[in-house]
């Protein structure tokens, strides 16, 4: 393990157990208010799922390894800090090939098109009346958006607060109280078209369209709130300039980073707390007024010594990272390649293929037709990749499973799932994905696949859980106290990761929302 200086005090105001983006905007904001912060980092970098990496040896290719896109993170936190960060839109927002009448075609969703959108609609379903029933949806919770994403970064709303502020009972009851399957069978016939209104539930969440918890009812609300639109953007310059950005804030303002340090116990009292941590070469403490957790509450209990009253966390993906020389062909003769992968390509995902493959997962099997999204990063950012690269025309190429729950993997190989993904995608070009793979320095294959089991090696997420934990609605389930949704049952233990209340994805939300509860607590 690789260490990066120690701390330089044996107290700080504020410890925070974890370098990812959340602990970093929290530290930049308490360091800023003038208090003393210590980040603690066990990785010999910090970022932890929004990093980028030259993946593939001797390709100039920075790759966005794990987090890939940004939709929650508010304009808000980046004036806040002066961070020198930028994303850009995509002008395409999806395309969805399919075979209809024994020909091969597809639905191209233009965002800033419509009329071409409404084409699109025709052409694969005969006629404008799903368009019709698709703007209305998205009309709906493009209301929802405008009135909860502002909602994020105060004290908790209670339930009926957050109901009063939505303000259309028919929305609330489709997103808040009924599986989302019910309002999706309700506006839309296709199947097609609903699988592709569905898979925005289905991120990393392990579950089906009727699930009675509402599992990806919240999914789903996260995936369409963001910035107050449900763009989904693209970070300048790959995921790891946001952690470049937040990195130089938060020691900017003061506050001390030390990576190889790696947390193994918490002690507190409630006013005060001790953290243990292990280096490479030894042990150490520190002392406390307040911590801040920036790893899964799963991970919080066991530093406490205290039994986890959820769950095990389980996460649901499979993520694979790829360079090509260039892109490939599609089935599709009307729809270019440039567009088609330039937003989210959805492969094998209609309403029944997400069905049929939940259900396989569920019984213990990989799904035999891997649903997936792919999304090119190069097309809309460039300068990921060396200037020579991007003039050859080289792409990056990233592909995110579903229904890939980490259970699977104790049995089944990377190999296996890999192949299925592969074999996903290849089923709607004109020509294998393989032959279009750049190569590394020794020759191999530009293709990295990582498990929810890589996650919770590589990243120390348990279960390779995304969120930490399944999402929760984004109001107090206590009813409004005040609260910001990052306490724990020790009134100076707080959470700053995604395993807060409106925590998941990549937002800098719950570093803070900790951060305000800290400056909020009484001297």
């Amino acid at each position: 393990m690789t260490t990066t200086a120690t701390p330089r005090h044996t107290s700080y105001d504020v410890v925070i157990v974890g370098g990812g983006h959340n602990g970093l905007v929290a530290a930049a904001y308490l360091a800023r208010a003038g208090r003393s912060v210590l980040v603690l980092e066990r990785l010999d970098h910090v970022g932890g799922a929004a990093v980028s990496t030259q993946t593939f040896p001797g390709v100039e290719a920075r790759l966005s390894r794990y987090s890939y896109l940004v939709s929650l993170l508010p304009r808000q936190i980046i004036d806040d800090l002066d961070l020198r960060f930028a994303t850009r839109r995509r002008r395409i927002s999806s395309y969805t090939p399919t075979e209809r009448d024994r020909r091969s075609t597809g639905l191209l969703v233009d965002a800033e098109d419509p009329s071409r959108t409404k084409e699109a609609f025709a052409r694969l379903t005969g006629s404008g009346r799903e368009f019709d029933s698709w703007q209305r949806f998205y009309e709906m919770t493009g209301h929802i958006a405008e009135r909860v994403f502002p909602t994020l970064t105060g004290p908790l709303p209670s339930r009926a607060e957050l109901r009063r502020l939505v303000g259309d009972d028919r929305a609330w009851e489709a997103l808040f109280e009924r599986p989302l399957g019910e309002i999706v069978e309700e506006t839309f016939t296709d199947d097609l078209v609903r699988g592709v209104v569905l898979t925005d539930a289905l991120i990393g969440t392990f579950t089906h369209a009727h699930d009675p918890s509402l599992r990806q009812n919240r999914c789903f609300l996260y995936h369409i709130i963001g910035g107050g639109t449900g763009d989904w953007d693209v970070p300048v310059g790959g995921m790891g300039a946001l952690t470049g950005a937040l990195e130089t804030a938060a020691r900017a303002a003061g506050a001390e980073i030390v990576t190889g340090h790696e947390a193994t116990a918490i002690a507190t009292d409630g006013s005060a707390g001790e953290i243990t941590y292990r280096t490479g070469e030894s042990e150490g403490r520190v002392g406390t007024r307040h911590v801040l957790a920036g790893v899964a509450p799963h991970t919080l209990a066991a530093l406490l010594g205290e039994p986890y009253a959820e769950p095990a966390p389980e996460g649901s993906q499979l993520k694979i990272n790829m360079l090509l020389r260039r892109l490939p062909r599609l089935r599709d003769p009307e729809v270019d390649p440039r567009e088609a992968f330039a937003g989210t390509f959805h492969i094998s995902e209609s309403y029944t293929e997400l069905e049929r493959a939940y259900r396989e997962a569920a019984a213990g099997r990989l799904p035999s037709v891997l649903p997936a999204e792919i999304y090119c990063h190069s097309l809309t950012d460039p300068s990921i990749l060396a200037p020579d690269l991007a003039a050859q025309g080289f792409h990056t190429l990233t592909l995110f499973g579903l229904h890939t729950p980490a259970r699977l993997f104790t049995e089944h190989g990377k190999d296996e799932a890999v192949t299925a993904a592969l074999a996903g995608l290849d089923a709607c070009l004109a020509e294998p994905i393989a032959g279009c793979l750049a190569v590394d320095a020794d020759g191999r294959p530009c293709l990295e696949a990582k498990t929810p089991l890589d996650l919770e090696h590589d990243l120390a997420m348990p279960g390779g859980h995304i969120f930490h934990r399944d999402l929760a609605f984004p109001y107090d389930p206590y009813d409004g106290n005040g609260r910001w949704g990052v306490e724990t049952d020790h009134a100076n233990v707080l959470l700053c990761g995604a395993g807060a209340i409106r925590g998941g994805g990549v937002s800098g939300i719950p570093g803070h929302n900790a951060a305000k509860a800290v400056l909020d607590a009484p001297a």
